[in-house]
């Protein structure tokens, strides 16, 4: 399927295309809806995002005009997202990396001139579920108060988290808070996913991890956790 049978049958099909931009193997479509339609070269299509389901719907349910529909496979890329943390970075990593998952770390990929903002949403359009490592390298309080100091992720981290679900949707992005009791979580609203560590992030995080990320439909062997 190319971009223009994908957005003439989303616009016949009830939805409103708001933005359409370039990426590397194709073009991504954003809806009023919500969802997120990323239409590749290979004519592949994959929807993400929020209220996906008509938009799902409809493209699956469109004729093959000949093409051979490939089998669907399980998501292997995941997004990272960190700030001074290193060790962190590097568990996470490892960890990624024994479940044969491909960790996407914005400072080790190529920036082709894009500025940060739009690193994030070109790298992220591919991906099915993010990482942020949310560590206290910051401290903060109310102006005048500061007996309510408290550590913090750094805003770069809070932003990126912003984009991320707005993007992916929380059920796809999961915080993982270094020392929570000494931290102020980047974000109140509800549902999204925490999972606290202190020190040995594989143990601690790994099977929670796991689950939330096997939900989103990553195959990942157990006997790797």
């Amino acid at each position: 399927m190319d971009i223009e049978t994908a957005k003439r049958l989303l616009v016949d099909g009830g939805e409103e295309i708001t933005s359409e931009s370039l990426l590397p193997a194709g073009a991504q479509l954003r809806l009023r809806s919500g969802a997120i339609v990323n239409v590749f070269h290979t004519g592949r299509c994959s929807v993400q995002g929020r209220n996906t389901e008509n938009s799902s719907e409809i493209l699956s349910a469109a004729p093959s005009s000949g093409m051979r529909s490939e089998p669907q496979k399980a998501p292997h890329k995941v997004f990272v997202v960190y700030s001074h943390d290193a060790t962190a970075r590097d568990q996470l990593e490892v960890m990624l990396r024994r479940w044969e998952l491909e960790p996407l770390i914005l400072d080790q990929l190529p920036s082709e001139g894009a500025t940060i903002i739009e690193k994030l949403e070109r790298y992220t359009s591919d991906v099915q579920f993010a990482v942020v490592l949310a560590t206290p390298d910051d401290e903060g309080h109310k102006a005048n108060h500061p007996d309510e100091k408290a550590f913090r992720a750094r805003q770069n981290v809070v932003l990126e988290l912003g984009m991320l679900l707005a993007n992916l949707g929380r059920s796809r992005v999961a915080i993982l808070m270094r020392d929570q009791t000494t931290m102020e979580r980047p974000s109140d609203i509800n549902g999204l996913i925490y999972i606290p560590f202190k020190d040995n992030l594989q143990v601690e995080v790994g099977p929670t991890l796991a689950r939330e990320m096997a939900q989103q439909g990553y195959s990942i062997d157990v006997k790797r956790l």
